[in-house]
């Protein structure tokens, strides 16, 4: 029978400490056959993410998006992850999908910046107060223990609402402020015009960015893409889907060139940081490949935990 693991249940059992190095090794073995299919019944939408990794399996995340939930008091997003054997094909486990998801899209930040921030930064500002931005917290604070944290987000309020459940968190009014001042800038929005500003950034800086995933949405301006090295997760993930990439290069802004690494050159010693001084930029994508690798290091983790 396999395995059905909830949100709390898995949460008891995972660290971000283990689930790094579970990412960095699934980065090691080929590079993964990745499929998605969308279903519309408008205003509705199921989404389903499939990834391949030979030696490690198949995983199959399906994601419903039912914008009319709120008004009976349930969440837009829902859905499942399902783990197949690599082996013989047969169902491992079904994990909740917001526990995959949340492990995964923090994860998927938190490993760049281990390789791309400096170790000493001691100043992160979070860019966004939604579900992600708490996780992110959760993230980052067990990485760089003693940080100082900042957030600001459009509506106050929002801020507010993650700084009472954090207390370490600070509260910034002023965005250009709170950017010049930060280590690490980490941004989960849904924008589609450029918040972050390169005449902003200052040597030394890592600008991790996570919102955007539509063709239309950006979250950081051509001067910040023109001052940093940029790192992704996966090429193949990024630079024609998302706008963050995909928008200055069809503008001519930036070249795929300029695009340093993605985490399948981590073996090779691409993706790091080569001065104190440089500018680092990381595109979070999120792929469907991430998903199995997060899905894969859960299953192990809850089977080692009993």
């Amino acid at each position: 029978m396999p395995e059905i693991i909830g949100f709390e249940e898995g949460e008891r059992c995972l660290t971000w400490a283990g689930l790094i190095p579970a990412l960095e090794a699934g980065h090691r073995l080929p590079r993964a056959e990745i499929g998605d299919t969308f279903l519309y019944r408008d205003p509705d939408t199921l989404l389903s993410r499939a990834a391949w990794i030979d030696g490690l399996g198949i995983a199959v995340k399906s994601a419903t998006i039912f914008p009319g939930n709120p008004a009976d008091g349930k969440p837009v997003v829902n859905g499942g992850v399902s783990l197949y054997s690599d082996r013989d094909g047969t169902l491992e486990a079904i994990v909740d999908f917001h526990l995959v998801t949340k492990w995964k899209t923090a994860g998927d930040s938190l490993l760049a910046a281990t390789k791309l921030a400096r170790p000493d930064s001691r100043e992160i500002l979070i860019v966004g107060a939604g579900t992600v931005a708490h996780s992110l917290y959760e993230a980052y604070s067990s990485a760089f223990p003693g940080a100082h944290f900042t957030v600001w987000n459009r509506s106050a309020a929002g801020a507010e609402r993650l700084a009472s459940a954090f207390p370490q968190v600070a509260v910034a009014s002023d965005l250009e402020a709170a950017v010049r001042a930060a280590d690490i800038v980490t941004s989960a929005t849904m924008s589609t015009e450029p918040l972050i500003r390169g005449d902003w950034l200052r040597p030394g800086q890592h600008v991790d960015l996570i919102g955007a995933y539509r063709p239309d949405m950006r979250e950081a301006d051509d001067a910040a893409l023109g001052r940093a090295r940029i790192f992704v997760d996966s090429r193949a993930t990024t630079l024609g889907h998302i706008g963050e990439l995909k928008i200055p290069l069809e503008a001519g802004a930036i070249a795929e060139a300029d695009v340093v690494a993605d985490y399948y050159d981590l073996a090779g010693g691409a993706f790091a940081r080569r001065s104190e001084d440089e500018i680092t930029l990381f595109k979070n994508g999120g792929g469907a490949h991430l998903d199995l690798m997060t899905c894969a290091h859960i299953l192990e983790a809850w089977r080692a935990g009993g």
